[in-house]
């Protein structure tokens, strides 16, 4: 038996900061995710969890490919859109990449993986990508989420 409840665990976590990523793949079809990292250099491998009741991850899933784009600063808008019901696309740009992944206009920077592995994680799947592309996508300043709240990359002090 755990000692705290789901809404302590939460609390707790956020005050870790995180960046701020849309996952896409064509369809269009997209969605924030809550967890982005790197698995591995060698091969160059990385990691989102999806929620395990979502309706968009499926179609992800069946697309075989996602492309994580990282959010810059200023982009808020384009993560609460991605984030809610009805066409998530409406007035965002964006180009197909090489391997046919969707790349974000204005993003911090972009991550273009082919789905390498699905793990149980709870409530949440684990994907891993296999990562085919990457590149920065201009100079700027990320978009990061702390005390769940979205910020400017370069400022968050001690009260958030």
């Amino acid at each position: 038996m755990t000692a705290f409840d789901a809404a302590a665990f939460r609390t707790t976590l956020s005050r870790f900061t995180t960046g701020v990523v849309v996952v896409t793949a064509p369809g269009p079809v997209g969605m924030v995710v809550s967890s982005f990292t790197s698995v591995s250099l060698d091969p160059p491998l990385v990691l989102f969890c999806a929620g395990n009741e979502s309706t968009t991850w499926p179609r992800i899933r069946d697309s075989g490919q996602f492309c994580a784009n990282v959010l810059a600063a200023g982009q808020e808008p384009i993560a609460r859109q991605f984030a809610g019901p009805g066409n998530r696309y409406r007035g965002i740009g964006y180009q197909r990449g090489p391997h046919g992944g969707l790349l974000l206009d204005g993003v911090h920077a972009y991550v273009d993986c082919e789905i390498a592995g699905e793990y149980p994680g709870g409530d949440h799947t684990i994907v891993v990508g296999r990562v085919r592309q990457l590149d920065i996508g201009r100079d700027t300043v990320p978009l990061v989420f702390h005390r769940s709240r979205f910020h400017d990359g370069t400022v968050l002090n001690a009260t958030g």
